[in-house]
């Protein structure tokens, strides 16, 4: 969790957004030439000078700064400059200028029959973020919801195939059915004035079924890609424009453009519609093509966010490379102690950040399969460079960013019958809503037909053999739509990071209706979008029995649910609902 936004208009403040002094690519290149590391050396507050000494005692040089967040960009040679710069009272937190996240989804298809993508305790890191899916953990990477009823379950997904007046594949969206969008569509489709920012790998700003919607002008790439990583491996792969830095209408991965096609894609005769198909998406990319994110782009992504006037931040991943950040776990090394307390209080002062401009900050809950208050072991970190990984003990002092910083709204997913899905995380203190993910072990007929069908960049899909030659899909996990001689093409998906969109595409309705105007259109104190949110949500209780069995891949797996139906760690306040929230009165 975590990753990408979506919804923002024209706003004259760009000249703000320059309170950091980048580090150039030659810069960098000089920098890496002579064997030093880019770092960020988060300072305690007012005690910026002294992170400067500190820099330069330790045999680094200051070459940039965000005073907004608190942080100088520094370079300095090893592990020693880190530990040394970080020795220095002033000093909170230092990170390597590297990826550090992965999306939230996973790839459902061909490979879920095979049991491949079990999304058990690890979440689906797939190729560009979150399709990459391996039993590892559902997060999957680059070659990675049934009208509204008190109960939020309905027939299985495969009955609802035949499409109605609408777009022509509205009939396989039974994630809009569960929530009442099918219905909010006529009554309230959000405004114009509201922007949604997407905080992932892009957004395909050309698909014909996001085009409409899509905000080129604010539209913001904070990556280079980067072929290899430190290791000489494959990361990104060859660079498909000058200068390694895509255009912002482009998505090498396609889980950014899946998002954001679930919170907006319009009505307009093609393919699907999403929760709020009146709103504007602006792609605020932070993503590597491979799915990892790096500290310093998420930082830029939220502040660029915030000084534009977005309304509401969608964020599917979590900030790699720990699962789990502890300020002072004894497993760790000095330098990766100072790396997890620089991801913990980095991230928090870029949300606080955002949320004081105005931003409502929704967040993917994760794909473990765990519950996030009582965390025991964590294999899977530092994520990277792969190969990394140790096994070391956690406890709930160990937090998962965002999903677990404050002043984020995080989701959790739910199949088609409504229960919560096998993957996703959940805890009391953790959940705070929940939304269609899909979940492929959730029902009968279909696999494909139980996950969330949204938009997919054409020459991702080829480039991953979902697609022949001429077009067609080679799977039921992709389907093909032609309009008028012109066709676009759409994938099925699982995961949080399917389910968090719908949260934000939810608040992007409520922000239509009650809000006021203001930087970039119309306003919405975040505290005000969250209460409504809440108070829209459908509430549901932990099944009994508490301890909820699923039973897929020949194996039994045993959830706890803990809480009471106003809020519980599987279904936090309950399950978004657009409908209350296109017609109800707080």
């Amino acid at each position: 969790m975590r990753r990408v936004a979506s919804g923002m208009m024209a706003v004259a403040v760009v000249a703000a957004i320059a309170a950091c002094s980048p580090v150039t690519s030659r810069q960098q290149t000089a920098t890496r030439a002579s064997g030093q590391a880019e770092y960020l050396v988060f300072y305690a507050d007012g005690r910026q000078a002294e992170a400067q000494n500190a820099v330069t005692r330790a045999g680094g040089t200051t070459v940039g700064e965000d005073a907004r967040l608190g942080y100088l960009l520094a370079t300095g040679r090893g592990d020693g400059f880190a530990e040394g710069v970080g020795a220095d009272q002033a000093i909170v937190g230092v990170s390597a200028d590297r990826t550090i996240g992965f999306a939230t989804s996973r790839t459902a298809g061909p490979q879920d029959a095979a049991g491949a993508a079990r999304t058990g305790s690890a979440d689906a890191r797939t190729g560009s973020q979150d399709t990459r899916t391996g039993p590892q953990d559902a997060r999957a990477g680059a070659a990675d919801r049934a009208r509204s009823t008190a109960s939020g379950t309905f027939p299985d997904a495969d009955s609802f195939t035949k499409g109605r007046a609408g777009d022509p594949l509205e009939g396989r969206q039974w994630d809009m059915r569960m929530i009442g969008a099918d219905r909010a569509h006529a009554k309230a489709p959000g405004s114009k004035q509201v922007l949604v920012g997407v905080i992932d790998t892009g957004v395909d700003g050309k698909h014909p079924d996001i085009a409409p919607n899509f905000n080129r002008e604010l539209s913001r790439n904070f990556v280079t890609d980067r072929p290899k990583d430190e290791n000489g491996e494959t990361l990104d792969g060859a660079c498909e424009a000058s200068g390694c830095k895509d255009p912002v209408d482009v998505d090498d991965d396609g889980h950014g453009t899946h998002v954001a096609s679930t919170i907006a894609s319009p009505i307009n005769g093609i393919g699907i519609a999403g929760v709020a198909p009146g709103v504007q998406i602006v792609n605020i990319r932070a993503g590597q093509d491979s799915g990892f994110f790096f500290l310093k782009p998420s930082l830029d992504a939220l502040t660029y966010a915030a000084d534009i006037g977005v309304d509401v931040v969608n964020m599917s991943y979590f900030v790699d490379p720990w699962l789990f950040n502890c300020a002072a776990n004894k497993s760790d090394t000095k330098k990766q102690q100072l790396e997890q307390r620089a991801i913990i209080v980095g991230m928090q002062r870029a949300l606080d950040y955002a949320r004081q401009k105005g931003v409502t900050l929704i967040t993917a809950l994760g794909n473990g399969s765990s519950d996030l208050g009582h965390p025991t072991v964590d294999k899977q970190s530092p994520g990277y460079p792969q190969g990394d990984q140790k096994e070391r003990k956690v406890d709930n002092s160990c937090i998962n960013v965002p999903a677990e910083s404050g002043g984020v709204i995080s989701v959790s997913a739910v199949g088609p019958s409504g229960r919560k899905a096998i993957y996703s995380d959940y805890g009391v203190e953790q959940t705070d809503l929940s939304a269609p993910g899909g979940d492929v072990v959730d029902g009968k007929g279909t696999k494909a037909t139980r996950s969330i069908l949204a938009a997919a960049p054409e020459h991702v899909l080829r480039a991953a053999g979902r697609i022949d030659a001429k077009g067609e899909p080679k799977g039921v996990d992709v389907v093909k739509d032609c309009k008028a001689g012109a066709c676009s093409w759409y994938q099925y998906l699982d995961g949080t990071s399917m389910a968090a969109p719908h949260a934000t595409g939810v608040a992007a309705i409520l922000i239509s209706r009650f809000g006021k105007p203001g930087p970039g259109g119309l306003t919405l104190d975040p505290a005000t979008v969250e209460k409504l949110l809440y108070e829209s949500a459908t509430r549901k209780s932990c099944p009994t029995p508490r301890s909820y069995v699923y039973k897929a891949f020949g194996e039994n797996e045993t959830h706890q649910c803990e809480g009471e139906q106003s809020r519980n760690g599987f279904f936090g306040h309950g399950l978004v609902d657009a409908w209350k929230a296109a017609t109800f009165e707080p």
